[in-house]
């Protein structure tokens, strides 16, 4: 792994992404993935230079998405010099995949004594 991969994986592999688990060079058909959250489809590149513009990455990105899965790739130096920012990306894309869960009833509702106030026990 890079330098970046390193990095990224540290933050990943920690769960320091709302407890998300992910997994490093994962294999996905014919292809081998730097990180992936199978949950939320969630594939994230740590590309260096050699990938700027790179037609087999795009043939790659596309595979991918016709299975579902959303790619995301970040550059390395992006990584070294700003990981706080990558993980917020990461972090606000498995947000738009799994919104948060509605929020509680109020005390005393929805409880045991509701149903037996109500003459349901």
């Amino acid at each position: 792994m890079t330098n970046a991969e390193q990095l990224l994986w540290r933050h990943l592999r920690a769960h320091r992404l709302c407890g998300e688990k992910f997994r490093r060079q994962h294999p996905i058909g014919p292809y081998i993935v730097d990180f992936m959250h199978f949950g939320a489809r969630l594939i994230i590149e740590a590309d260096g230079g050699q990938h700027n513009g790179s037609a087999t990455d795009a043939v790659r990105d596309t595979w991918l998405r016709t299975r579902g899965f959303k790619v995301l790739r970040f550059w390395n130096d992006e990584i070294l010099s700003n990981v706080d920012v990558v993980l917020e990306v990461i972090l606000g894309d498995i947000a738009e995949r799994f919104p948060s869960p509605p929020a509680p009833l109020p005390p005393g509702r929805g409880e045991i004594a509701d149903f037996y106030r109500y003459g349901f026990l």
